[in-house]
């Protein structure tokens, strides 16, 4: 196995960072890094926002719950799924773009391009022997991000990055097992044995959370799960997307 393999199957979040700031040449290697991932198109439909004022991570990571690791690690990285570049484009050249960047075609590509160049720059930081943290709760309240990056039309703010120098090591959580999110030829439909599947998965997860905390936890996947989703957290962002003139056939 080599390094590369070895430092994707070894991540694990990272929410305790010592207090050093990156330099400018790892995180343009970082930058580099996400730019280097495949895009669809060659449309490039994202951008990086880097925070480096610390009233602005403070604010950040109220906006994300309270979540100290977004105003306290090396830097930190804002993923923005940007179809306002395309929207320049279209006016440079004289042509009418705007039917075509309102697709739900168009966003979808500017999600997967921000994904994938987000996680070339995990990859980069990682292989660099720094941790990283994805913050998806910075969507809690995209209008406060909005106005705080002061992002213009067809641009939203997906996820944050905090990165930097590991202070503590989390155990590496377990995963699904390959059986169960890897299918050949066609989707598995038998009900009964996707069940015994995510069953034997719950053992799993539950002995790793009692392990953990002494046997204070004992949470199920499938339970985690549902009670998340049974919150319906977030719910304003259908209409926070048409906002921002995306994805609005």
């Amino acid at each position: 196995m080599n390094e590369v393999i070895e430092t994707i199957l070894n991540h694990r979040s990272v929410r305790g960072f010592e207090e050093r700031t990156l330099t400018r040449e790892q995180i343009e290697t970082i930058i580099a890094g996400a730019q280097a991932a495949s895009t669809s198109s060659f449309l490039q439909a994202y951008s990086i926002i880097g925070i480096t004022d610390a009233d602005k991570k403070r604010q950040l990571a109220d906006t994300a719950g309270n979540q100290t690791y977004v105003a306290e690690n090396g830097h930190f990285f804002v993923f923005c799924a940007d179809l306002h570049r395309l929207h320049v484009a279209g006016v440079m050249e004289n042509r009418e773009t705007a039917s075509s960047i309102e697709s739900k075609e168009q966003f979808m590509v500017a999600l997967i391009d921000a994904s994938l160049a987000a996680q070339n720059a995990a990859i980069t930081a990682e292989s660099m022997g720094l941790g990283i943290c994805y913050i998806g709760g910075i969507r809690n309240d995209l209008k406060a991000v909005k106005s705080i990056l002061k992002t213009p039309d067809h641009v939203i703010p997906l996820f944050g990055m905090a990165v930097g120098y590991p202070a503590q090591h989390n155990d590496k959580k377990p995963r699904l097992p390959l059986n169960h999110v890897y299918m050949e030829n066609e989707y598995q439909q038998n009900e009964e044995k996707f069940r015994e599947q995510l069953e034997e998965y719950n053992r799993t997860i539950s002995s790793y959370y009692s392990e953990r905390t002494e046997g204070k936890r004992n949470d199920t996947w499938t339970g985690q799960t549902a009670n998340m989703l049974e919150r319906k957290t977030r719910m304003y962002m259908q209409q926070f997307v048409w906002d921002q003139k995306m994805d609005l056939r």
